[in-house]
């Protein structure tokens, strides 16, 4: 008997749910759920890690984040207006700037930043300690990404949104404060979040810095507990609490995507 077009695909459809639902059971029955709950589903180490992962460590991760991406996104916005200046050594230095942190590690930076600077510097500090060193090491290396992003945002604003504020007797950084960047802002808010996802998970790398108990984020916590506990449910416990972060701005980087895609 031959089958139409759309039984054959309603048939591939239910052959193909058939074997992934035959791959889950496989795995589910394999796995050995005792050990795996010994392993990673102590009650009595979560509870002894609760309020302190919370009031503490996803305290510090936010405040390094939020402290890293608005000097990214300063600088990264000051960068990508030289990138389109007129004036050839701006665009020189933005590039090559640009270029460099691009292709350097964000734990070199950090490293870099948090041992290097003092060396050079000896009579001088960092302001803020440990959240401006974080947030000078993470920010310089999300500089490089936020410039590109936020010319590409500039450059797709209309060009007759500049010359019509021309027209009308603005200067150039009027119109540009004024009328270009505040649209390009809502072109690139979703990959702006994006990029703050990403700095969320590099927060990690504080650790670097030789955080103390009150500036210790998710990862250091999580880790120094797997040490004094030899188990790894602080590393269960560390990862849903990133997810607490992560999860929500998925969330409003896909309604932002949503609103713009119909917005055009």
């Amino acid at each position: 008997m031959k089958l139409r077009r759309r039984q054959r695909e309603r048939l591939i459809l239910l052959l193909q749910y058939a074997v992934f639902a035959a791959v889950v059971a496989a795995v589910l029955s394999a796995a050995d759920w005792g050990r795996l709950r010994e392993a990673f589903f102590r009650t009595d180490i979560i509870a002894s890690m609760f309020p302190r992962v919370i009031v503490v460590a996803l305290r510090n991760t936010v405040v390094y984040t939020v402290a890293a991406f608005a000097f990214g996104l300063i600088l990264g916005t000051v960068l990508a207006l030289m990138r389109l200046s007129r004036v050839a050594p701006y665009r020189w230095v933005a590039t090559a700037y640009i270029e460099l942190f691009r292709g350097l590690p964000a734990l070199l930076v950090l490293f870099l930043v948090g041992y290097g600077i003092p060396i050079a510097f000896p009579d001088r500090e960092i302001p803020g300690g440990v959240i401006g060193q974080v947030a000078i090491g993470l920010g310089l290396t999300a500089a490089a990404y936020m410039a590109e992003t936020i010319r590409a945002g500039i450059q797709a604003v209309p060009k007759g949104q500049m010359e019509a504020a021309r027209t009308l007797g603005m200067s150039y950084l009027t119109a540009m404060r004024t009328i270009i960047i505040p649209q390009a802002f809502r072109i690139v808010i979703p990959p702006l979040t994006n990029e703050l996802i990403l700095l969320t998970k590099d927060s990690s790398l504080a650790y670097l810095l030789g955080v103390t108990a009150q500036t210790i984020e998710i990862t250091k916590m999580g880790r120094d507990t797997l040490n004094d506990m030899v188990n790894a449910t602080p590393l269960l416990v560390a990862g849903l609490t990133y997810l607490l972060i992560t999860l929500p701005l998925s969330q409003v980087v896909r309604r932002l995507e949503l609103r713009y895609a119909k917005a055009r």
